[in-house]
């Protein structure tokens, strides 16, 4: 799942080589923290979040596939 944020941002941002995705894994939940270029953030957050959302819907999907939950959190 962390290769799917990661070719997902990549593909949207300019920056592509500043993208970093961080798995922390929890009891229940594994989150993944998305940093990106501070200039490339408004392009992954979208319109009134719809970009980020859509991309949490997938992570999510993804997720319950196999079994598990996640959670994306994109940080400044």
């Amino acid at each position: 799942m962390k290769e799917l944020i990661e070719y997902i941002a990549k593909n949207l941002v300019d920056k592509p080589d500043e993208v970093t995705v961080k798995e922390v894994t929890g009891e229940r939940t594994t989150i993944f923290e998305l940093r990106v270029a501070q200039e490339d953030l408004g392009k992954i957050i979208g319109k009134h979040g719809r970009t980020a959302r859509s991309i949490r819907t997938l992570l999510s999907a993804a997720a319950t596939k196999l079994g598990k939950k996640a959670v994306l959190e994109i940080l400044e």
